[in-house]
């Protein structure tokens, strides 16, 4: 049986505190963030490698062999641990809502994620195209790709980045949930298919895949902006507000009143913790949610 919706929000908040903490210590928390921006890089890689010669044959499988494989990206990100800035969309406000981290935390772990995330993708975009991985269908791939993603108005891509964070964070719920390494990735796997093959946009895939596209000649860093300023919000609300606060809401109280001494001390615990920076440096330690 999967842990309790109530059970998995007080994880979530454990996690929201120590990401909290060790965003104080800046430089550490902006490496864990690089590590899953190329996490995710390397994904993007991966699906463009194995369904390009599927896509230029005009097959109508390559979605779902997209699908099939991205599912790397969270895999490494969680049981690796890594700061991706979806994922902490919705475990940032669930720590908010139940009123252990503050707005400041929230922006700081933000903020930073999101930037490492960035340095991460574009770095990872660079070594392929220096690698000279992706050539002649892999290339045209990632050209077609970022046209479309650029042609595409601002609404769509809001929207379709709001469904896509909210498969990409039940899919990290989920794994909160699950009681086994192999639920974990299963719940991680399956999520992901389902948001690859339905064509919605991940605000940090496309740093991969804009930057790929502008290493390769076929786009520019101004689309790139032009779609994070779309896409980031869309996450944002997806991740964050539907999912994230829709199960904190699910759980009950916003504070939780312990109910035995000894929850009353762990409760106490977790709020000191947040002052104590030297003994909870590494977000990444709390594996089980990006």
């Amino acid at each position: 049986m999967p842990n309790a919706i109530p059970q998995a929000i007080d994880d979530h908040t454990a996690a929201a505190i120590t990401k909290a903490t060790a965003a104080r210590q800046w430089p550490r928390y902006l490496l864990s963030s690089v590590f899953a921006g190329a996490f995710v890089g390397f994904a993007v890689v991966l699906m463009v490698a194995v369904s390009a010669p599927l896509v230029a044959e005009g097959s109508g499988i390559a979605k779902l062999v997209q699908g099939s494989v991205f599912g790397v990206a969270l895999v490494l990100v969680v049981f690796a641990g890594a700061e991706l800035f979806t994922g902490n969309a919705m475990v940032m406000l669930q720590g908010w809502w139940r009123r252990l981290v503050g707005p400041a935390d929230v922006a700081r772990v933000w903020g930073l994620s999101l930037v490492g995330n960035l340095i991460g993708s574009i770095a990872l975009a660079a070594a392929v195209h220096g690698g000279g991985t992706l050539t002649g269908p892999g290339a045209n791939l990632i050209a077609a790709v970022t046209a479309a993603k650029d042609s595409a108005s601002g609404p769509p891509l809001f929207w379709r980045a709001v469904l896509c964070n909210a498969l990409v964070c039940l899919a990290l719920w989920m794994a909160t949930r699950a009681t086994t390494d192999g639920a974990k990735i299963a719940c991680l796997w399956f999520a992901l298919l389902a948001f690859i093959g339905s064509g919605f946009e991940h605000s940090i895939a496309n740093m991969t895949i804009f930057g790929l596209g502008v290493f390769e000649g076929s786009t520019s860093w101004g689309a790139l902006v032009r779609n994070l300023a779309w896409t980031v919000p869309g996450n944002v609300v997806g991740g964050g507000l539907v999912i994230g606060l829709g199960y904190a809401w699910l759980a009950g109280s916003r504070v939780p009143a312990p109910a035995t001494a000894e929850s009353a001390s762990v409760t106490t615990d977790l709020v000191a913790g947040a002052e104590r920076a030297d003994d909870l440096i590494g977000a990444a330690q709390v594996p089980a949610v990006g």
